[in-house]
């Protein structure tokens, strides 16, 4: 199949889709994380690694940052530890399960801080309560100064971007999976304001996306 052909919307992170849209939005992330990533020597965390692209594709840029993978799913595990393998990464650290709607899996993390925390694509797929739990786990585990990036398309102030937004959200709610649909910037930052977390900054992404960094008052 031709990088350029899009497969069939399959949230599942070792589908054809996850792979085709990775490989599609991995440069302009990367091209924001060289700017906001810190420049000292740090630790970060993915939460929903998914197949592990993402951070696989970041590390070798940041050879001055510890990386930590970590996904509710542990059938992915394989998949992560063969990527950093490939490409022979030193600062990719083992994955870690990580369950944002579990509180009690997050005892991997007790006395652990990290510098940055980012998510790629997870809202548009998964219940808003996630909010409470993502923004819950970062207050924790965040750093005083550290910032967490949020990726993926939303709605702002219950209004579409975009048409072509709109016809997402569409397609997503046409497979009658309660949980999918494009989020509210408003909720999620209304829900990250219980834990002390305020929406710094919005960047504007190719194909009608958005990073939202979040950051302590």
């Amino acid at each position: 199949m031709s990088t350029l052909e899009k497969p069939p919307l399959d949230p599942y992170p070792l589908s054809p889709y996850v792979a085709w849209a990775g490989n599609r939005n991995r440069d302009p992330i990367l091209e924001v994380f060289k700017e906001k990533l810190p420049k000292s020597e740090g630790y970060v965390l993915e939460f929903a690694s998914g197949s592990g692209m993402h951070i696989n594709y970041f590390a070798p840029h940041f050879q001055h940052l510890s990386f930590q993978p970590s996904d509710m799913n542990e059938e992915v595990f394989e998949n992560i530890g063969q990527l950093t393998q490939q490409t022979n990464l030193k600062n990719v650290q083992p994955p870690i399960k990580l369950d944002l709607t579990q509180p009690q899996t997050w005892s991997v993390l007790i006395g652990k801080k990290f510098d940055a925390i980012f998510c790629i694509n997870i809202f548009q797929v998964a219940p808003i309560s996630v909010a409470d739990g993502m923004m819950n786990c970062t207050a924790n585990h965040l750093s005083d100064r550290g910032s967490l990036f949020i990726y993926g398309p939303f709605k702002v102030d219950g209004a579409y971007t975009t048409p072509s937004n709109e016809e997402f959200d569409r397609t997503l709610l046409s497979y009658g999976v309660p949980e999918w649909g494009l989020k509210d910037i408003t909720d999620i930052t209304r829900t990250s304001q219980k834990y002390g977390l305020d929406l710094k900054e919005k960047v504007d992404m190719p194909g009608n996306n958005i990073i939202l960094i979040y950051g302590f008052r």
